[in-house]
């Protein structure tokens, strides 16, 4: 994230601090080579910065609403919002969608320790 300079770098910088302020407990780590937020071990979301746009994913992005539409993905569970410097992004949903992915998996990995 920090080898983009300009605007990428700045909304994936943007977006990772926002995951990081959802809680005291949030950890970050590198997975797979992207700046990962978690709750304890359990990821809940991640930044891509990539040539020309970023990506901000969600581990549990199929079963979070999504009332804006901003989410993409096809796959079994993890979903992303695709931001490009020269299009809008509707910050306010998308706030709503990691704060959503932290409480969730926050719920998730306190069931876990009950257990």
């Amino acid at each position: 994230m920090h080898d983009h300079p300009g605007p990428l770098g700045q909304l994936a910088q943007h977006w990772f601090e926002q995951m990081r302020a959802c809680g005291d407990d949030v950890r970050e780590l590198l997975h797979d080579g992207y700046p990962t937020a978690c709750v304890g071990d359990a990821a809940f979301a991640y930044v891509g910065a990539f040539r020309a746009h970023v990506n901000v994913g969600f581990f549990r992005g199929a079963e979070l609403s999504d009332p804006a539409g901003l989410l993409e993905g096809t796959g079994k569970s993890m979903r992303h919002v695709k931001l490009r410097p020269e299009r809008p992004v509707d910050h306010e949903a998308l706030a709503a969608l990691t704060a959503a992915a932290y409480a969730d998996m926050k719920e998730r990995a306190a069931s876990e320790t009950e257990r």
